[in-house]
């Protein structure tokens, strides 16, 4: 009646990947692991499908396929990075699925790594998933340990804003 009893409804974030989901701390680049570029999570994958971790527009691919950045419905700058210092790979073993400005809902394929490729080519594949707009939310929930792709929710905010 007066919301004493109702539970926090905030915005949730699927995993974009299937893997495993670590804290970001653990990520083998200070880039990520001391955010720099913003807070969230990573996740070692263990499939090759990139899903779209929420409903919004795809603002950039980086132009080897290797990180995206999506633009929430509720105003979230999301950036999923797959692997470290792939950018050396000038797009060998990614595969965009999108295109920018493409509107996405949550669980749409976005990307295909090869892993094994990848991992050929001496890359770690520790995938950071980060909220870059980290002044406008605050963190209520990150999960960790094995998530399911569009369907594990990984990180629940409230907006500051």
């Amino acid at each position: 009646m007066f919301g004493f009893f109702s539970k926090f409804k905030g915005i949730e974030l699927c995993s974009p990947m299937t893997g495993e989901a670590i804290d970001l701390s653990q990520v083998p680049d200070p880039v990520f692991s001391e955010k720099m570029v913003g807070d969230g999570i990573a996740i070692i994958p263990t499939e090759k499908v990139v899903v779209a971790p929420c409903d919004g527009k795809v603002v950039q691919i980086f132009p080897t396929n290797h990180a995206i950045g999506i633009e929430s419905t509720s105003g979230l700058d999301l950036l999923i990075h797959i692997g470290i210092d792939t950018v050396d790979l000038k797009g060998e073993g990614f595969k965009r699925l999108v295109e920018e400005g493409d509107t996405v809902k949550q669980g749409d394929p976005i990307l295909e790594v090869d892993i094994e490729r990848v991992k050929e080519l001496g890359k770690p594949l520790t995938s950071p998933f980060v909220i870059t707009n980290t002044d406008e939310v605050e963190f209520k929930n990150r999960t960790t340990g094995k998530v399911e792709a569009g369907k594990t929710s990984v990180m629940t905010l409230k907006k500051n804003k």
